[in-house]
C-alpha cells in the first residue's frame, strides 16, 4: 500500500486503500471525527486524488493540474520525525513530542484544556488519557505522546491503513487528505518519505510545506465542491 506523488500532477494511491470522508465536528469544547459522506473510487485497487485543489470532480483527479499550470513541488524536509522536533513537554508519566506540522484540525483541545496543558498535569489518570487522545487523534501527526521511561514507547495503537478525506464545516472549508496507518508516501523525485502513523497530505494545492497540509485551506477558503 503506498500512494505515489506525480511531479505538478495528482496522488496515485496503489494497493486497495480503502477510501472514505470525515468530518471535523466541534463537540462542547473538543473536536471530534463524524462519517461524511461516501466516497467511492472509481477503480478500488488504484485511484488518482486532486492534489492542485482545481479539479472538478474532487477528491479525484480530472486533469485540472496541466490547463492549470499547477507547480507540485515538494518543499517539506524529509528527514525523520524525530530529528524535526521543535518542542518536547515533559509529564511525569508521559512525554509530548511536537514538530510543528500543523493542519489547524483542533484536536489538540479537549474540554479540559490543550494536549501541552494536559501532558503537564499527566499524574491525574483522567488528564493523562485525555492528553494521550488529543494527541493521537492530530490527523498531521505533529503530535505524538510516549511514555516518560527510557522505552519511549508510543502511547498510541497503530492506525488501520486508510485514506480520508477531510470536511471542516466550521470553518467553511474542506480540509485534507488524512493518511492513516503504515502507508508508504514516494515523493515525486522516487524518495520514500518516514511511514508515520498519521500525515495529513495538501489538497487545495496552496500549501508551502507540500506534499504536506499547512491549514493554507483555511485562507484560501478551499471547498471541494462536492
Amino acid at each position: 500500500m503506498r500512494i505515489e506523488i506525480k511531479k505538478d500532477g495528482p496522488y496515485f494511491v496503489f494497493g486497495s486503500l480503502p477510501l472514505g470522508e470525515e468530518v471535523i465536528t466541534p463537540v462542547r469544547h473538543h473536536y471530534e471525527y463524524a462519517a461524511g459522506e461516501q466516497v467511492t473510487p472509481p477503480d478500488a485497487e488504484e485511484y488518482h486524488l486532486c492534489r492542485c485543489g482545481r479539479s472538478d470532480n474532487a477528491p479525484f483527479c480530472d486533469g485540472s493540474h496541466v490547463a492549470s499550470g499547477f507547480d507540485g513541488s515538494e518543499t517539506a524536509l524529509n528527514v525523520p520525525y524525530l530529528q524535526r522536533l521543535t518542542g518536547i513537554v515533559e509529564g511525569k508519566t508521559m512525554v509530548l513530542l511536537d514538530d510543528g506540522r500543523c493542519a489547524f484540525a483542533r484536536f489538540c483541545h479537549r474540554d479540559d484544556g490543550d494536549v501541552w496543558t494536559l501532558t503537564t498535569k499527566d499524574e491525574d489518570p483522567h488528564l493523562r488519557s485525555e492528553a494521550i487522545i488529543a494527541a493521537s487523534e492530530c490527523p498531521a501527526g505533529r503530535l505524538v505522546a510516549v511514555s516518560s521511561d527510557a522505552g519511549r514507547q508510543v502511547l498510541e495503537a497503530e492506525a488501520s491503513p486508510a485514506v480520508v478525506i477531510l470536511q471542516d464545516p466550521e470553518k467553511g472549508v474542506s480540509a485534507g487528505i488524512a493518511v492513516r496507518g503504515p502507508v508508504q508516501i514516494v515523493s515525486a523525485d522516487g524518495e520514500n518519505y518516514e511511514v508515520r502513523n498519521r500525515v495529513d497530505l495538501c489538497r487545495c494545492g496552496e500549501s508551502s510545506n507540500k506534499p504536506f497540509c499547512d491549514a493554507s485551506h483555511v485562507p484560501a477558503e478551499y471547498v471541494d465542491g462536492r
